[in-house]
Protein backbone atom coordinates (compact mmCIF):
# COMPACT_ATOMS: atom_id res chain seq x y z
CA UNK A 1 0.00 0.00 0.00
CA UNK A 2 2.77 2.43 0.97
CA UNK A 3 4.94 1.25 -2.23
CA UNK A 4 4.42 5.05 -3.42
CA UNK A 5 7.14 5.99 -1.38
CA UNK A 6 9.44 4.20 -3.46
CA UNK A 7 9.01 6.18 -6.62
CA UNK A 8 11.61 8.83 -7.60
CA UNK A 9 9.09 11.46 -7.04
CA UNK A 10 9.11 10.74 -3.04
CA UNK A 11 12.90 10.14 -2.72
CA UNK A 12 12.63 13.52 -3.77
CA UNK A 13 10.36 14.52 -1.50
CA UNK A 14 11.65 12.50 1.53
CA UNK A 15 15.22 14.04 0.61
CA UNK A 16 14.51 17.36 1.14
CA UNK A 17 11.76 17.25 3.91
CA UNK A 18 15.04 15.72 5.72
CA UNK A 19 16.89 18.14 4.95
CA UNK A 20 14.91 21.10 5.39
CA UNK A 21 13.38 20.32 9.19
CA UNK A 22 17.35 20.36 10.64
CA UNK A 23 17.78 23.33 8.72
CA UNK A 24 15.06 25.36 10.17
CA UNK A 25 15.90 23.88 13.47
CA UNK A 26 19.09 24.96 13.18
CA UNK A 27 18.53 28.81 11.78
CA UNK A 28 16.11 29.06 14.87
CA UNK A 29 18.43 28.20 17.49
CA UNK A 30 21.13 30.37 16.34
CA UNK A 31 18.41 33.40 15.48
CA UNK A 32 17.39 33.03 19.34
CA UNK A 33 20.93 32.61 20.61
CA UNK A 34 21.61 35.62 18.82
CA UNK A 35 18.82 37.31 20.54
CA UNK A 36 19.47 35.90 23.92
CA UNK A 37 23.68 37.31 23.41
CA UNK A 38 22.06 41.08 22.97
CA UNK A 39 19.57 40.64 25.80
CA UNK A 40 22.85 39.87 28.08
CA UNK A 41 24.66 42.43 26.68
CA UNK A 42 21.90 44.88 27.12
CA UNK A 43 21.58 43.79 30.91
CA UNK A 44 25.38 43.75 31.27
CA UNK A 45 25.45 47.35 30.19
CA UNK A 46 22.69 48.43 32.44
CA UNK A 47 24.12 46.88 35.41
CA UNK A 48 27.38 48.85 34.71
CA UNK A 49 25.64 51.78 34.31
CA UNK A 50 23.57 51.25 37.41
CA UNK A 51 26.96 50.77 39.28
CA UNK A 52 28.34 53.81 37.85
CA UNK A 53 25.33 55.92 39.26
CA UNK A 54 25.96 54.61 42.46
CA UNK A 55 29.15 55.69 42.76
CA UNK A 56 30.24 59.05 44.25
CA UNK A 57 29.37 62.22 42.26
CA UNK A 58 32.02 63.81 40.13
CA UNK A 59 32.44 67.17 38.93
CA UNK A 60 30.27 68.57 36.20
CA UNK A 61 33.55 69.28 33.53
CA UNK A 62 34.88 65.57 33.93
CA UNK A 63 31.30 64.37 32.42
CA UNK A 64 30.96 66.64 29.62
CA UNK A 65 30.20 66.30 26.79
CA UNK A 66 27.06 63.91 27.63
CA UNK A 67 27.02 60.59 25.76
CA UNK A 68 25.04 57.44 26.44
CA UNK A 69 27.93 56.36 29.26
CA UNK A 70 27.71 59.37 31.33
CA UNK A 71 24.12 60.18 30.98
CA UNK A 72 22.78 59.32 34.19
CA UNK A 73 25.88 59.85 36.57
CA UNK A 74 25.60 61.54 39.90
CA UNK A 75 27.50 65.20 38.86
CA UNK A 76 28.41 67.95 41.18
CA UNK A 77 28.62 71.37 40.53
CA UNK A 78 28.81 74.54 42.84
CA UNK A 79 27.54 78.32 41.72
CA UNK A 80 24.87 80.38 42.41
CA UNK A 81 21.14 80.53 41.50
CA UNK A 82 20.09 82.82 38.84
CA UNK A 83 16.91 83.59 40.63
CA UNK A 84 15.69 85.96 38.17
CA UNK A 85 15.11 83.34 35.41
CA UNK A 86 13.70 80.33 37.55
CA UNK A 87 11.58 78.73 34.88
CA UNK A 88 8.49 75.92 35.30
CA UNK A 89 8.24 72.99 32.43
CA UNK A 90 4.64 72.36 32.09
CA UNK A 91 3.14 69.23 31.09
CA UNK A 92 5.45 66.67 33.11
CA UNK A 93 3.91 63.24 34.44
CA UNK A 94 5.60 61.41 37.40
CA UNK A 95 3.98 58.56 39.19
CA UNK A 96 1.28 58.70 36.40
CA UNK A 97 0.13 62.13 37.50
CA UNK A 98 0.38 65.48 35.57
CA UNK A 99 2.45 68.47 36.78
CA UNK A 100 5.10 70.46 35.85
CA UNK A 101 9.05 70.71 36.25
CA UNK A 102 11.10 73.61 38.67
CA UNK A 103 13.88 74.53 36.50
CA UNK A 104 16.24 76.96 37.86
CA UNK A 105 19.69 78.21 36.18
CA UNK A 106 22.89 77.44 38.59
CA UNK A 107 25.49 80.38 37.15
CA UNK A 108 28.81 77.52 37.38
CA UNK A 109 32.52 79.36 37.52
CA UNK A 110 33.91 77.41 34.99
CA UNK A 111 37.35 77.18 36.82
CA UNK A 112 35.64 75.19 39.41
CA UNK A 113 33.24 72.95 36.63
CA UNK A 114 36.14 70.97 35.36
CA UNK A 115 37.77 71.48 31.43
CA UNK A 116 35.44 70.05 28.99
CA UNK A 117 33.77 72.60 27.02
CA UNK A 118 29.87 71.64 27.14
CA UNK A 119 28.14 75.03 26.51
CA UNK A 120 26.65 76.59 23.48
CA UNK A 121 26.22 79.81 23.33
CA UNK A 122 25.10 81.45 20.01
CA UNK A 123 24.92 84.72 19.24
CA UNK A 124 25.28 84.97 23.47
CA UNK A 125 28.38 86.74 24.92
CA UNK A 126 29.74 84.95 27.76
CA UNK A 127 29.56 86.56 31.16
CA UNK A 128 32.40 88.48 32.51
CA UNK A 129 33.50 86.62 35.65
CA UNK A 130 33.31 83.60 33.08
CA UNK A 131 30.72 81.81 34.66
CA UNK A 132 28.36 79.59 32.60
CA UNK A 133 24.86 78.07 33.25
CA UNK A 134 23.47 74.34 34.18
CA UNK A 135 20.11 73.93 33.71
CA UNK A 136 19.11 72.32 36.97
CA UNK A 137 15.46 70.64 38.28
CA UNK A 138 15.20 71.29 41.12
CA UNK A 139 11.54 69.15 41.46
CA UNK A 140 8.13 68.14 40.06
CA UNK A 141 4.89 69.93 40.97
CA UNK A 142 1.34 68.02 40.43
CA UNK A 143 -1.26 70.39 38.78
CA UNK A 144 -1.16 73.08 35.90
CA UNK A 145 1.64 75.18 35.30
CA UNK A 146 -1.13 77.82 34.51
CA UNK A 147 -2.47 77.44 38.04
CA UNK A 148 -2.15 80.19 40.61
CA UNK A 149 -2.61 78.00 43.58
CA UNK A 150 -0.03 75.09 42.31
CA UNK A 151 2.83 77.47 41.30
CA UNK A 152 2.32 79.10 44.44
CA UNK A 153 4.15 75.83 46.06
CA UNK A 154 6.97 76.57 43.94
CA UNK A 155 10.21 77.06 46.89
CA UNK A 156 12.34 79.87 46.03
CA UNK A 157 15.56 78.99 45.25
CA UNK A 158 18.55 79.22 48.06
CA UNK A 159 20.57 82.35 47.58
CA UNK A 160 24.43 82.57 47.78
CA UNK A 161 26.68 80.06 46.94
CA UNK A 162 25.27 75.82 46.58
CA UNK A 163 26.93 72.94 45.35
CA UNK A 164 23.67 70.69 43.44
CA UNK A 165 24.65 66.88 43.01
CA UNK A 166 22.41 64.98 40.98
CA UNK A 167 21.97 62.95 37.63
CA UNK A 168 23.38 64.12 34.24
CA UNK A 169 21.02 64.80 31.73
CA UNK A 170 21.51 65.24 27.68
CA UNK A 171 19.55 68.20 26.46
CA UNK A 172 16.12 67.55 24.94
CA UNK A 173 14.63 67.37 21.90
CA UNK A 174 11.68 67.31 19.44
CA UNK A 175 9.83 64.08 20.00
CA UNK A 176 10.85 63.27 23.39
CA UNK A 177 9.09 62.03 26.10
CA UNK A 178 6.70 64.79 27.42
CA UNK A 179 8.76 67.46 25.37
CA UNK A 180 6.58 69.83 24.07
CA UNK A 181 8.21 72.01 21.32
CA UNK A 182 5.20 73.55 19.60
CA UNK A 183 5.73 76.86 21.24
CA UNK A 184 3.14 79.33 22.36
CA UNK A 185 3.98 79.15 25.91
CA UNK A 186 3.44 81.75 28.74
CA UNK A 187 6.50 84.09 29.41
CA UNK A 188 8.04 81.96 32.60
CA UNK A 189 7.76 78.69 30.73
CA UNK A 190 10.03 75.86 29.07
CA UNK A 191 8.95 73.30 26.81
CA UNK A 192 11.96 71.39 26.17
CA UNK A 193 15.10 71.52 28.70
CA UNK A 194 18.16 72.12 25.86
CA UNK A 195 20.61 74.89 25.45
CA UNK A 196 18.92 75.78 22.42
CA UNK A 197 15.88 76.90 23.90
CA UNK A 198 17.46 79.13 26.52
CA UNK A 199 19.86 80.38 25.00
CA UNK A 200 17.65 83.26 23.49
CA UNK A 201 15.80 83.50 27.30
CA UNK A 202 19.15 84.54 28.93
CA UNK A 203 22.15 86.93 28.59
CA UNK A 204 24.88 84.36 29.17
CA UNK A 205 25.76 80.95 27.71
CA UNK A 206 24.39 77.31 29.15
CA UNK A 207 25.60 74.02 29.31
CA UNK A 208 24.27 71.58 26.69
CA UNK A 209 23.05 69.42 29.31
CA UNK A 210 21.06 69.54 32.49
CA UNK A 211 20.69 68.11 36.21
CA UNK A 212 18.02 66.92 37.86
CA UNK A 213 18.51 67.34 41.33
CA UNK A 214 18.89 64.26 44.28
CA UNK A 215 17.47 66.84 47.03
CA UNK A 216 13.88 68.78 46.05
CA UNK A 217 12.92 71.19 48.78
CA UNK A 218 9.56 72.10 50.37
CA UNK A 219 6.83 70.26 48.23
CA UNK A 220 9.07 69.17 45.01
CA UNK A 221 9.59 65.52 44.54
CA UNK A 222 12.70 64.51 43.19
CA UNK A 223 13.23 63.85 39.40
CA UNK A 224 14.31 60.54 38.39
CA UNK A 225 16.56 60.08 35.49
CA UNK A 226 15.77 59.21 32.32
CA UNK A 227 17.63 56.55 30.26
CA UNK A 228 19.66 57.80 27.35
CA UNK A 229 18.97 57.23 23.88
CA UNK A 230 20.40 54.18 22.22
CA UNK A 231 20.45 52.27 26.03
CA UNK A 232 17.67 50.45 25.61
CA UNK A 233 17.21 46.80 23.05
CA UNK A 234 17.68 47.94 19.79
CA UNK A 235 15.61 46.56 16.58
CA UNK A 236 18.12 43.99 15.78
CA UNK A 237 17.26 41.86 18.96
CA UNK A 238 13.63 41.94 18.20
CA UNK A 239 14.39 40.94 14.11
CA UNK A 240 16.02 38.28 15.57
CA UNK A 241 13.64 37.07 17.74
CA UNK A 242 11.35 37.05 15.28
CA UNK A 243 13.52 35.47 13.22
CA UNK A 244 13.91 32.56 15.76
CA UNK A 245 9.86 32.18 15.17
CA UNK A 246 9.85 32.21 11.49
CA UNK A 247 12.56 29.40 11.17
CA UNK A 248 10.07 27.15 13.84
CA UNK A 249 7.26 28.07 11.59
CA UNK A 250 8.61 26.72 8.38
CA UNK A 251 9.74 23.40 10.38
CA UNK A 252 5.96 22.90 11.68
CA UNK A 253 4.93 23.92 8.01
CA UNK A 254 7.43 21.04 5.71
CA UNK A 255 6.16 18.78 8.57
CA UNK A 256 2.70 19.28 7.79
CA UNK A 257 3.12 19.07 3.61
CA UNK A 258 5.06 16.06 3.85
CA UNK A 259 1.88 14.36 6.48
CA UNK A 260 -0.45 15.95 3.94
CA UNK A 261 1.02 14.35 0.50
CA UNK A 262 1.44 11.20 2.98
CA UNK A 263 -2.41 11.01 3.43
CA UNK A 264 -3.42 11.84 0.10
CA UNK A 265 -1.21 9.39 -1.52
CA UNK A 266 -1.89 7.09 0.86
CA UNK A 267 -5.50 6.90 0.34
CA UNK A 268 -5.53 7.13 -3.41
CA UNK A 269 -3.77 3.99 -3.01
CA UNK A 270 -5.94 2.30 -0.65
CA UNK A 271 -9.04 3.30 -2.98
CA UNK A 272 -7.31 1.86 -6.04
CA UNK A 273 -6.92 -1.38 -4.41
CA UNK A 274 -11.03 -1.62 -3.16
CA UNK A 275 -11.90 -0.65 -6.30
CA UNK A 276 -13.40 2.29 -5.56
CA UNK A 277 -11.77 4.36 -7.53
CA UNK A 278 -12.08 3.08 -11.45
CA UNK A 279 -8.89 2.60 -13.64
CA UNK A 280 -8.13 5.14 -15.99
CA UNK A 281 -10.21 4.40 -19.74
CA UNK A 282 -8.58 3.02 -22.99
CA UNK A 283 -8.38 5.67 -25.05
CA UNK A 284 -11.35 5.02 -28.27
CA UNK A 285 -10.36 3.31 -31.11
CA UNK A 286 -9.98 5.40 -34.28
CA UNK A 287 -12.72 5.18 -36.94
CA UNK A 288 -11.36 2.76 -40.12
CA UNK A 289 -8.63 1.41 -37.72
CA UNK A 290 -8.09 -2.42 -37.44
CA UNK A 291 -10.10 -3.83 -34.27
CA UNK A 292 -8.44 -4.87 -30.80
CA UNK A 293 -8.26 -8.88 -30.84
CA UNK A 294 -11.01 -8.11 -27.82
CA UNK A 295 -12.76 -5.71 -29.90
CA UNK A 296 -13.01 -8.11 -32.87
CA UNK A 297 -14.18 -10.93 -30.66
CA UNK A 298 -16.64 -9.06 -29.22
CA UNK A 299 -18.13 -7.83 -32.98
CA UNK A 300 -18.11 -11.30 -34.35
CA UNK A 301 -21.21 -12.28 -35.75
CA UNK A 302 -22.76 -15.05 -34.72
CA UNK A 303 -22.93 -17.65 -37.71
CA UNK A 304 -19.02 -16.51 -37.99
CA UNK A 305 -18.49 -18.58 -34.55
CA UNK A 306 -20.98 -21.49 -35.87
Amino acid sequence: MYRFLLTPRWWVINVFTLLAIPVCLFMGSWQLSRFETRVNTHNQQQDEASAERKAAARPLGDLLPVTAKTSGERATATGRYDTAHQLLVPDRRLDDRDGFYVLTLLRVDEDKAGGKDGGRGEGKAGAADGAKALPVVRGWLPGDADDPAATAKVPAPPSGEVTVTGALQASEHQGGDGVSASGGLPRGQLGMISAASLVNLVPYQVYDAWVTSADAPGALKPVPPTAAEGTGLDVKAFQNLGYTGEWFVFAGFVVFMWFRLFRREAETARDLALGITPPEPTAPTAPGADPTPDDAERTRSPSATA
